[in-house]
């Protein structure tokens, strides 16, 4: 769905991929994976954040890909590369050594507490659908100094409570981050389609902080699974530019193979 507003029209994953854009910072050290965390972290480097340092999990470190990878073994992330190397270095010298400023998740489900779930619908032994897993989601989720989640909002998947705990949230399975010893911070914003969330700091409960133009709360309520407290007073977000928009749609996403 095309939306226009000050003379610029956008999509709602143009949008998310701009918002989550300026969430990352000039020399942040990023595990990003395909799709629109990978054309954010590039937008931002195309405009505000030239020094950032991408790591993909298939070993590519410091990745300059000339072109939208389809996935993570795409050879466009070797070329330019500062470094090449197995994922047990990634993960182990790398994110476990508290070395990743910034993790990128997604998932099928996510509760108030920001635990994701892409392991299986329905009860583990028995599940209604059987999803990918966790591949390195976990690790990222337990290490990174901040986890940014990107997912699009729907009753269906923005749940009270998540069928699996694949990737650790601000209370997972109840309990304080810092009890069950868990070095990062954990999820600090997720940005969806109709608005953004955030950790309540008291609580570690998500709630609403920002609102997109032409949304409103209750149509966010319609679209989440539990009773969504909203922060006073709600913000707003500054709509993307003609030039990020130029950026996704004419270098760095040409097909629209994430944009469309």
């Amino acid at each position: 769905m095309a939306i226009e507003s000050a003379g610029v029209d956008y999509t709602l994953a143009e949008l998310m991929t701009v918002q989550a854009s300026r969430e990352l910072k000039d020399g942040d050290v990023v595990f990003v994976g395909i799709g629109l965390p990978n054309l954010a972290c590039n937008l931002a480097r195309a405009t505000h954040a030239p020094d950032l340092v991408l790591i993909y999990e298939s070993g590519a470190v410091g990745a300059v890909p000339d072109r939208v990878p389809p996935s993570i073994g795409d050879p466009a992330l070797v070329t330019g590369s500062l470094m090449v190397c197995g994922m047990s270095d990634v993960f182990q010298l790398i994110l476990q050594n508290g070395k990743i400023q910034v993790g990128f998740l997604g998932g099928a489900q996510l509760d108030r507490w920001g635990n994701i779930n892409t392991t299986v619908v329905g009860p583990y032994a028995k599940p209604k659908v059987r999803l990918p897993g966790s591949g390195g989601a976990c690790e990222i989720a337990v290490h990174a100094q901040r986890v940014l989640i990107v997912m699009k909002l729907s009753k269906r998947t923005f749940m009270d409570k998540v069928d699996f705990i694949t990737s650790p949230g601000t209370r997972p399975a109840g309990k304080a981050r810092g009890t069950a010893s868990m070095p990062g911070r954990g999820p600090v914003k997720v940005i969806t389609d109709l608005g953004i969330l955030e950790p309540d700091p008291a609580t570690g409960e998500l709630v609403l902080t920002s609102i997109y133009p032409g949304v409103t709360v209750e149509k966010i309520r319609e679209n989440i699974g539990w009773d969504l407290k909203v922060r006073e007073p709600l913000g707003s977000v500054d709509l993307p530019s003609a030039a990020e928009i130029s950026l996704l749609r004419e270098k760095l996403d040409p097909q629209r193979l994430h944009i469309k």
